[in-house]
């Protein structure tokens, strides 16, 4: 007999809402205030900002700062808080305009190699005094995985970050839409100060959403987010900063962009298809792919659209094929938790799909879902939060979703999964 590969613990009555809602009535509620992080005036014009880390490889990390006036872009690093026994390295600079707006200098640096595990501290710059500190994650299970999307900048964001904080994560995983700038270019600024606290501890894994694209033309999309928010893309040996991979802990991640070409032929789909082929689940037994159109969805808001529809047409027997065990998806404002799936119907072989697009942003909720609910969405709800994903071996990982309630991180969803490559022979690619 074979084994079921998800074991819930927790079960949750979920009422659906109104059977009668269209996607034309969809009206979301009033949200939270919006919050804006101005430039602390005690810094000095080389003093580093908006400071966050990122994974590169298995053993080194990319710190990205920005500051006001050029420096060199040297980050001086060692285990002890005195940086005794410190190790440098320098990387390069950058800046962009957009519009009538001018960047401060971007920097980026890579360091290594590091140990698992570890907690480092590190300088900004040549001649900054500021000592930020992160801690690697470990090099084998168990290893936890915060999660949220569509962060924006509200009071809502405020408390989310705060819940994540808490949660004793050791990578983070957004889903795309992050500052919801929507071409003010100053909120990139404000959302880099408000996650400095949480992005400079822990790497910060992110894919881009729609307002990451800010269109200018056809050939000038995503030119913030790009120069902002560097990922390991051709350490993956992808061509684009739009999708990568990376794989941690024996985890194997793949971060795909929703709004750049995925069409069967497309430079993403072969990247995808040869990036799967690469996998060794003795090493990564657990595949998680991150989107930020969700391929199902059971609520008003967002059906039907093209980045979801087409994408989930194009793609989606490449991650069925791969054994991928869970995707993630943003967009909608709500979460959402489906079964395993494939071709619209539960299979055991398939991933299970989360829709976890609750982070805070200014928009607000997704309020009204289809009725009925469709059998193989198992719990859904309207209410900002975040996930954890805590892989604990091999073969067990637990999930689970916590409600902002009234400002308290509350557990309303939660349950085992299992994974495929332990599963049934049937399900091995």
């Amino acid at each position: 007999m074979a084994v079921l590969r998800i074991v819930v613990i927790l079960v949750f009555a979920i009422v659906s809402l109104n059977s009668k809602c269209s996607f034309s009535s969809y009206e979301r509620p009033p949200p939270r205030t919006s919050v804006f992080v101005s430039r602390d005036h005690s810094l000095d014009s080389t003093s580093p900002e908006q400071v966050h880390i990122s994974l590169v490889e298995s053993d080194k990390m990319r710190i990205s700062w920005i500051t006001e006036d050029p420096i060199q872009p040297i980050v001086t690093y060692a285990t002890s808080p005195g940086l005794s026994n410190a190790h440098s390295a320098t990387g390069t600079s950058s800046s962009y305009k957009f519009i009538s707006y001018s960047s401060g200098n971007i920097h980026n640096v890579v360091i290594g190699p590091l140990n698992a595990n570890t907690t480092y501290y590190y300088l900004c710059g040549p001649s900054n005094s500021t000592v930020f500190s992160f801690k690697t994650p470990p090099s084998d299970f168990p290893i936890k995985f915060g999660v949220s999307g569509d962060l924006g900048q509200t009071g809502w964001t405020q408390t989310t970050l705060e819940h994540i904080s808490k949660s004793n994560y050791d990578v983070f995983l957004l889903p795309g839409d992050l500052a919801y700038a929507d071409y003010d270019q100053p909120l990139w600024d404000s959302f880099g100060r408000l996650v400095q606290p949480l992005a400079s501890q822990r790497p910060w894994m992110v894919t881009q959403g729609n307002h990451e694209v800010e269109e200018l033309s056809a050939n000038q999309t995503f030119i913030s987010y790009n120069a902002r928010w560097r990922m390991p893309y051709d350490e993956s040996a992808s061509t684009s900063n739009l999708y990568y991979s990376f794989q941690v802990a024996g985890v194997h991640i793949i971060m795909l962009g929703s709004y750049t070409d995925f069409s069967v032929g497309s430079e993403q789909y072969n990247w995808l298809k040869s990036d799967l082929s690469k996998v060794d689940k003795s090493i990564t037994p657990w595949i998680v792919a991150v989107i930020h159109a969700p391929w199902y969805n059971s609520n008003f808001a967002h059906r039907g659209e093209a980045a979801s529809v087409d994408m989930k047409a194009a793609m989606e027997d490449l991650l069925y094929g791969a054994n991928v065990d869970i995707v993630f998806a943003g967009h909608v404002h709500a979460y959402e938790r489906f079964t395993q799936v494939y071709m619209d119907e539960a299979d055991k072989c398939g991933p299970v799909h989360i829709t976890i697009g609750d982070g805070g942003n200014h928009e607000g909720l997704a309020t009204k879902f289809i009725d009925p609910q469709p059998t193989e969405s198992l719990f859904r709800e309207a209410s900002f939060g975040h996930g954890t994903l805590e892989v604990v071996n091999a073969s067990h990982a637990l999930w689970t979703w916590h409600r902002n309630d009234d400002d308290e991180a509350v557990v309303a969803d939660q349950l085992w999964l299992q994974s495929l490559v332990s599963h049934s022979a049937e399900c091995q690619a």
